[in-house]
């Protein structure tokens, strides 16, 4: 048995093949949709969720409360007394901070446990990324201290790039102005996104139409990428149900960058309900956000 646990939440967007082969604890963050509430078990299939979308509904999402948080964690406590859990940005959603109190209260309750709380400062496969490269080094060996140490030093080397096809998702959010999503719809003008060093969902281009958008993640990539070019054995894409978008991505990637592996999995709910269908993203480890 490992001297420790890793743990994380449904936000990382990992394929449920991946996380059920590496038996990954999943802890599942809420959503509300035509007035019943989903969680992982049962869960809309993501077609139908941005079917939905598409036609109208707009979800809502929950984040996890310290009480859920405890009795989550604890139910591994029992196994293995040493856990470390990655958790969704907290610049997006205040679950980190109640997962780090649910913690807290366990480690008083329980001494002989230890639980380390890392923020991912990611968001969909961005922390998604930072779990499969912890994974992989828990694999080859890394001690519990030196897990800890590695996430915090490489927590700011995974890079996220986003486009969307619809301006009003990130209007309902309050990412652009009502009057910036519509205009920004009647001359095609597609946002690129980026997750920043607080975790934040920040817009820093506008191109127009959505091949430049496509293109436009692939070109952050080589500014980005710097030092890290050979250490990119595999890149993710996640995409709001548009899996030829992310195909082009990904032969852009290869092309350009001459990168092979890829991972390749829709936006989960959660995160889906804020991003909308026609979401892209790119993730990668670079030498900065």
């Amino acid at each position: 048995m490992k001297d420790y646990l890793i743990t994380t939440d449904n936000m990382g967007d990992l394929p449920d093949e991946y996380i059920a082969e590496h038996q990954i604890p999943t802890m599942s963050l809420t959503y509300l949709l035509d007035g019943q509430t989903y969680t992982e078990e049962n869960s809309l299939p993501y077609k139908e969720f941005y079917r939905k979308m598409r036609e109208g509904c707009m979800p809502t999402t929950s984040q996890v409360n310290p009480a859920e948080a405890k009795e989550y964690l604890e139910r591994f406590l029992e196994r293995n007394k040493n856990l470390i859990h990655i958790a969704f940005s907290g610049g997006l959603s205040g679950t980190y901070n109640s997962v780090r109190m649910a913690a807290q209260e366990l480690m008083e309750e329980r001494p002989d446990c230890r639980i380390t709380v890392v923020d991912s400062l990611a968001a969909s496969m961005g922390e998604g990324l930072y779990v499969y490269k912890a994974l992989e080094q828990q694999e080859a060996g890394l001690d519990y201290d030196g897990m800890v140490r590695w996430l915090e030093d490489n927590r700011q080397h995974i890079c996220h790039y986003f486009t969307v096809d619809d301006l009003f998702h990130l209007y309902r959010g309050g990412r652009v102005s009502k009057t910036a999503a519509v205009v920004g719809t009647m001359i095609n003008l597609k946002p690129v996104l980026y997750v920043d060093k607080e975790g934040h969902l920040i817009p820093i281009a506008k191109v127009r139409g959505r091949r430049k958008s496509l293109n436009a993640l692939v070109d952050y990539m080589e500014k980005r990428i710097g030092s890290y070019r050979d250490k990119n054995d595999i890149v993710f894409i996640s995409h709001g149900d548009c899996y030829e978008d992310a195909l082009y991505v990904q032969e852009q990637v290869k092309k350009r960058l001459g990168i092979e592996r890829f991972m390749i999995n829709p936006i989960g709910p959660t995160i889906g309900a804020h991003a909308g269908p026609g979401t892209v993203a790119l993730f990668f480890m670079g030498d900065a956000r």
